[in-house]
């Protein structure tokens, strides 16, 4: 089934003032054929989510297999920003693509469509986030700080991760769509490859677009220096390689804004990374050079000292 449907469904359950972990895992229910595990967490701002599911694959690790497992995160800082805004926010586009992913998956596992290895999907709903000062645009906030959705987002079964965020308010990427990013990997900014640009012109059928990061994008959020986004925060708690895929417009549209997200541009990010997801666990698709890796360890050293927190006074 197109993957437009999935998305539907999702954004059915989480434009809502009561979106819910729960609501989320009712849904999959209908499937069943993905472990979904819930955990509500509150922080200074409130509370969130936590929603982690499994589409376990035939040589999977679940299942005493080696095959690779792919983790597609949802990054946001909330579904909705009430009661300042009423109704669903942009910035909840990336958890959106993620669960229509896992919506799509586990729906093809349960059709008889079974992956080699095995997915694991990880975002969190809040439906009342705060917002925050950010240049060009307001930011959302977030009920709880990003080392803790790092915690329980990233998992250490994960060999490759993609990171999905919705990245419209800079003047970087002006295109509506969706954008990659080169992979980060301990610190390391690394060559994006063939395989994963092929992959972007398959599923979209235009040339690829790609997310500009620098160095501070790659370090933990609250050491006081200007982050793009959230989008490549997962590369600072795990040694697997992480692509951002962006969830793109032409122009600056705030994340806490209404109104603002295109269900075409979701599906589309969505269908990339189950795309991805096919043949990522038969080891089909390689998200950095491992040699080439290895050779600017050896002669450059270990930039694992990005990876490490800082606190300043001046936060995020």
């Amino acid at each position: 089934m197109p993957l437009l449907k999935h998305v539907l469904e999702v954004l059915d359950v989480v434009d809502s003032p009561g979106a819910s972990g729960k609501a989320v895992r009712e849904l999959f229910a209908r499937v069943g054929s993905a472990e979904v595990a819930v955990e509500r967490v509150r922080g200074d701002k409130g509370q969130t989510d936590f929603v982690k599911l499994i589409i376990p694959g035939e040589q999977g690790k679940s299942a005493g297999g080696n095959a690779p497992t792919l983790g597609i995160i949802g990054r946001l800082g909330g579904l909705g920003a009430r009661p300042e805004q009423i109704g669903y926010v942009s910035d909840g586009d990336g958890a959106a693509a993620a669960l229509a992913a896992a919506l799509k998956l586990s729906e093809m596992r349960a059709r008889g469509d079974v992956l080699a290895g095995d997915v694991i999907v990880a975002t969190h709903v809040c439906p009342d986030a705060p917002t925050q000062p950010h240049d060009p645009v307001p930011f959302m906030g977030s009920p709880v700080d990003t080392a803790t959705m790092n915690a329980r987002e990233v998992d250490p079964a994960m060999d490759g991760i993609f990171s999905i965020d919705t990245t419209k308010g800079n003047r970087l990427v002006n295109h509506q769509g969706i954008a990659l990013s080169a992979p980060v990997k301990e610190g390391w900014i690394l060559r994006l490859g063939d395989e994963l640009l092929d992959l972007y012109q398959i599923v979209t059928g235009r040339y690829p677009v790609i997310l500009p990061i620098n160095m501070q994008d790659i370090t933990p959020y609250g050491n006081g220096v200007h982050h793009l986004n959230s989008i490549m925060q997962p590369a600072v708690a795990t040694r697997a390689p992480v692509v951002g895929v962006a969830i793109t417009t032409e122009a600056m549209v705030p994340g806490s804004a209404t109104g603002a997200s295109h269900e075409t541009d979701i599906a589309l990010a969505a269908r990339f990374v189950v795309e991805a997801a096919k043949v990522f666990g038969r080891g089909r698709l390689a998200f950095y050079d491992q040699a080439e890796y290895q050779r600017l360890v050896q002669l450059y050293g270990s930039m694992k000292p990005l990876q490490q927190r800082h606190s300043s006074s001046a936060g995020e």
